[in-house]
């Protein structure tokens, strides 16, 4: 559509623009020139988020249960009841103040859009120009643009004040290159036109890079290109990672068999509840539900959220060595199961800088002498005198320049003039009349070269004549040169002669213009961007004009072409941004580990197939496709392709194509991780399971959109987290594998207590302690596992694969069999059998131990008739003449259980060994694999030694102290557990 009728739909003037009246109802209208904000997340909200998890309410609900019979029980013991029910509650508060710091689920993207959008905008309003604040923009403003300014909305440019203007958007559609506008509408009015291809469009929060002129404003706020792409990421809602759904699903059926297993034995002791050491049935009745609680906890691993927590931060602290951030915990864990990386091309894949990569000159004998790469040797430069003079143009006709700012090197300027500009310096490392002096990044091609020559014109680009010249005045010889760039077919049509690699200038005919446009050819279909140079002595009146006169000459850019002609051509250099040196080395390693790579760009497909096929990601171009040959086909072909083995490439797409791709490999199974470093790649790096951001060139949408981002921006750090991140789901299911076989222990131990009908031979708050403490530190430091050495080796995990198998379970079944009878067992030996222990405590029978409950003092008949123990503790009378002998089950279990919790301790240090490998035995992966898992289980028995001779901690874990011969015992019925698991 021509600007005027746009202008007028829109009731403004491409002269005056809008009226002030007209403002003030646009903005009530249409809104005013901002993104949408995302609902914040509220405090309390995500506290409540903490406990959703089933695991985690069954926590709460024995915690609760264990406080109210904690108050209700008269005879209860007094402030130690009350450790159960508040130890649980500082677990759960703990999980809860870690999760909500750790929160990163909230939509920061879109207040990052918001920064991009820049303040204030020179617009034209009842013919005055004016500064507005950008949020005030309408519909219809006429708006003035210029270098260095971000676009404030989408604008239709309709006047190009200089001689071209020219636009950044890599980070809007992918290109790396700058884009030069236009003023006149489109081919056709095509609504299907990608933003790639609205070269009369200027996108809200792009750069204006070179030029200046005017447009109407056609969109504000959500209506704009990135407004859009800010819907699309706002839609997108966040994945549960495999490991999350894994852990769900096991805590759905822990549940289950908690409950089960709680009903039953509460229901088959419910015969006992009349006993008479419970005095009344409702007593009874609570003491067997205290031991249903019991076995709950025992049945719950309790550390394993903070367990799981503090591994996956542990593998950020090593990612981030290797510059990986992981912004999302959760995440790390993702990255093992990864099927397909698809990952943008500029500055994620290559370096996001435009680099000469060949270049060719004359021969002696008129052909061309092709250069690969852009470095000279000293010997070549010594044998090209054209070299200083290609190098001189370079850096002539440029208005680009690096400089050294705080001791980083600033680039400024077209990304096309700066690789000009470096190759140039770069020839000055092989002359040998230069020495450089100073760290001046362009000492050679901004000094040296062109100290004796001052510009005095810049006769700009235009479309029509496809390069741009500078007149330039050699201070020694007073004369005037005119330097020339531009398109290799519009400078060859130009030029009357050559300048051979000696120096020499001879005629050029056109057969020789043919063969010098054929290795141009050639570049291109290497995908280079090219560029010829010549230079022009016989300019006419402009050979010796001053710099006012030649400004008088130059007046008409018409006659720019007519200066330009019958020139001398130099050379021709090509350009591209090149791939980064370790991403070939770097996809043969996800092939070798069965991950698939997938190059989306917004680039054209020539380029992003030759860098494809360059690094590995393709082998022919057949595996490359456009992103909208792509969307026009149905279902059925779009999944075929998708689903096709090995790399792929898709080229010219769009923001929500790239979403709707990583969504179609979603729905075929696949774990996607996404890599992009610009607001394209925003909705994208939203919607798969792992979004990569880059984190130098990486906008801050791109960054809060994603679940790591890449302090290095190199592609290579993302093999490296894949492989941290399979070590990490191997090192989680080695302290689950241990922390679930050490529960089924203590389960069964409650189980067989309640099934025999003995004395409780573990507490509530001994099975806490064990469960947090003693078991929390190898668990831990399992997860310091290191990876093994073909972990890239194995094809991704299947994200379906449970985290314990049916062989898993049967054998820390059988494992967690053997600890309940271990435990008890050490329990019944000291009343029935213990008799060398020195303490001088009583034998009783098996009938005596089973039916402790139906103990009555003064008994005339039956096991209990005449029964007395020895005072063995002090300050407890177990004689029948003046004490309670039934105490000796109640009150003089101190003992025995001590044991049994040690017992269980020890058990479970050595099980943790055993936990070093899910296959391998301990003669192959001994414990010096892992020295941390050393260190924990001295620390684990150095804390249980702890509590057992510290006074305090006697009374609030009900323990006492071991004799050696006591330890004996402890280590008789532990050590079985190693020979069993081998």
């Amino acid at each position: 559509m021509e600007p005027q009728e746009i202008a007028k739909e829109l009731g403004s003037s491409l002269e005056k623009g809008m009226a002030p009246d007209a403002a003030a109802e646009y903005i009530e209208k249409y809104g005013a020139n901002e993104l949408d904000q995302a609902e914040g997340v509220s405090l309390l909200k995500r506290i409540i988020d903490q406990f959703e998890d089933l695991l985690v309410r069954i926590l709460l609900v024995a915690a609760v249960v264990s406080f109210i019979i904690a108050m209700t029980d008269s005879e209860s013991e007094g402030i130690t009841a009350y450790v159960e029910p508040f130890v649980i509650l500082a677990i759960l508060i703990a999980n809860a103040t870690i999760g909500v710091l750790q929160e990163e689920n909230a939509d920061n993207a879109l207040e990052a859009l918001k920064k991009l959008q820049p303040l204030n905008a020179t617009v034209v309003r009842n013919g005055e120009i004016i500064k507005l604040d950008a949020k005030d923009l309408i519909p219809g403003d006429i708006v003035q643009l210029r270098v260095g300014e971000k676009v404030p909305a989408d604008i239709r440019l309709f006047e190009i004040e200089s001689s071209v203007l020219q636009v950044e958007e890599a980070s809007l559609t992918g290109e790396p290159k700058s884009i030069s506008k236009i003023t006149e509408p489109l081919e056709k009015e095509d609504k299907n036109y990608m933003a790639q291809d609205k070269k009369n469009i200027l996108f809200s929060s792009t750069m204006v890079t070179y030029g200046f002129g005017k447009g109407i404003v056609i969109g504000t706020g959500m209506k704009t290109e990135i407004g859009t792409i800010s819907a699309m990421v706002k839609e997108e809602e966040d994945e549960r990672t495999p490991l999350k759904k894994k852990l769900d699903e096991f805590g759905t059926v822990l549940s289950w068999i908690i409950g089960i297993i709680c009903t039953l034995v509460w229901a088959m002791n419910i015969g006992n509840f009349n006993d008479p050491v419970y005095k009344t049935w409702i007593r009874g009745c609570v003491y067997y539900f205290k031991i249903a609680v019991s076995l709950a906890v025992a049945a719950i691993p309790e550390g394993l959220p903070a367990v799981i927590t503090t591994c996956l931060a542990l593998g950020t602290r090593r990612m981030a060595k290797n510059n990986a951030i992981v912004r999302k915990l959760d995440s790390v864990e993702t990255l093992g199961c990864t099927t397909v990386i698809c990952s943008d091309k500029t500055g994620t894949l290559t370096q996001n800088q435009m680099k000469v990569q060949a270049f060719f000159t004359i021969k002696e004998d008129k052909s061309a002498a092709v250069f690969e790469g852009a470095n000279i040797t000293k010997e070549e430069f010594e044998s090209h005198k054209i070299l200083p003079r290609l190098a001189r143009v370079c850096s002539l006709c440029s208005n680009a320049k690096k400089v050294l700012q705080d001791g980083e090197i600033l680039r400024m300027g077209d990304s096309t003039e700066l690789a000009l500009r470096e190759w140039a310096e770069s020839i000055g490392n092989a002359d040998s009349t230069f020495n450089r002096k100073s760290d001046n990044p362009e000492e050679y091609c901004g000094n040296f070269l062109i100290e004796e020559y001052e510009k005095l014109q810049t006769l700009e680009f235009s479309r029509d004549r496809k390069c741009m010249s500078v007149l330039v005045k050699n201070n020694k010889s007073q004369e005037n040169t005119l330097y020339t760039k531009g398109a290799p077919e519009r400078i060859l049509n130009n030029c009357k002669y050559v300048r051979l690699q000696n120096g020499n200038v001879v005629e050029m005919n056109e057969a020789m213009r043919q063969e010098y446009l054929k290795v141009v050819d050639g570049f291109a279909k290497n995908a280079l961007r090219c560029l010829a140079f010549s230079s022009s002595h016989d300019i006419g009146n402009l050979k010796n004009a001053s710099k006012d006169e030649a400004n008088k000459i130059l007046n008409d850019p018409s006659e720019f072409s007519t200066f330009e002609s019958g020139a001398i051509f130099l050379g021709v250099a090509g350009m591209m941004d090149p791939a980064r040196e370790e991403v070939p080395q770097a996809i043969d390693q996800c092939k070798k580990a069965g991950v698939r790579v997938i190059m989306i760009t917004g680039d054209n497909i020539l380029t992003a197939a030759t860098v494809a096929k360059d690094i590995g990601i393709i082998n022919s171009d057949d595996r490359c496709y456009q992103g909208a040959d792509f969307q026009s086909m149905n279902e059925t072909e779009r999944r075929k392709i998708l689903n096709q083995k090995g790399g792929l490439v898709f080229a010219r797409v769009e923001p929500k194509h790239k979403k709707e791709l990583v969504n179609g490999l979603k729905e075929l199974g696949e774990i996607v991780a996404m890599t992009g470093d610009g607001v394209n790649d925003a909705p994208a790096l939203k919607a798969a399971h792992i979004g990569v951001a880059m984190g130098i060139t990486g906008v801050d949408v791109a960054k809060e959109a994603s679940c790591m981002v890449l302090a290095d921006d190199n592609f290579a750090t993302i093999v490296k987290a894949v492989e941290e991140g399979r070590s990490i789901y191997s090192n989680t299911k080695a302290f689950i594998r241990y922390l679930i076989s050490s529960n089924i222990g203590e389960v069964a131990t409650i189980f067989i207590t309640a099934g025999l009908g003995l004395p409780e031979s573990l507490t509530s708050v001994q099975l806490l302690w064990v469960n947090l403490v003693t078991d929390g530190l190898p668990a831990t430091a399992l997860g310091f596992n290191p990876p093994e050495s073909d972990v890239m080796e194995k094809p991704p995990r299947d994200r379906d694969e449970a985290i314990i198998t049916r062989w898993i379970l049967f054998r820390y079944m059988v494992i967690g069999i053997y600890v309940g009878l271990a435990t008890v067992g050490i329990f019944i030996y000291w009343y029935m059998y213990a008799n060398e222990t020195g303490d001088g405590h009583s034998l009783v029978t098996w009938d005596q131990l089973r039916n402790w409950s139906e103990c009555v003092k003064d008994a005339t008949e039956g096991v209990w008739q005449g029964v007395s123990f020895n005072n063995f503790m002090e300050g407890v009378d177990f004689t029948a003449a003046t004490g309670d002998p039934c105490a000796y089950f109640t009150t003089g279990k101190e003992k025995p259980c001590t044991l049994s919790l040690s017992v269980l301790v020890m058990i479970e240090m050595l099980n943790s060994l055993n936990a070093l490998s899910e296959n391998d035995s301990l003669f192959t992966t001994p414990p010096s694999k892992n020295w941390w898992l050393v260190l924990a289980i001295l620390s684990s028995v150095g804390g249980h030694i702890f509590i057992l001779y510290f006074p305090l901690c006697n009374t609030i874990f009900g323990v006492s102290k071991l004799t050696l011969y006591e330890w004996e015992l402890v280590m008789l019925f532990s050590s079985p557990v190693i020979v069993i698991d081998e």
